[in-house]
């Protein structure tokens, strides 16, 4: 559910001219399935946020990426 900021590189596969349209529709799937982490997200309170190490602020960040942002973020 909260996988976003750690697996939204495995989002990252280029899709290679000439295989068919299998790998865009497996990325526009995980940008969808991302959302939908980064929309759950946002909706944690500070509690929850807390206990799996992200600010309001961080997690807002989060929420508010495009979808089609699959970058990771780095943490500091």
């Amino acid at each position: 559910m909260f996988a976003s900021l750690h697996t939204s590189a495995l989002a990252l596969d280029s899709v290679r001219p000439g295989r068919g349209p299998l790998p865009l529709i497996r990325r526009l799937a995980r940008m969808m399935a991302v959302q939908r982490q980064r929309r759950a997200l946002a909706a944690l309170d500070d509690t929850r946020l807390s206990d799996i190490g992200l600010t309001r602020a961080e997690a807002a960040a989060e929420a508010g990426r495009f979808a089609w942002d699959l970058r990771t973020i780095s943490r500091a």
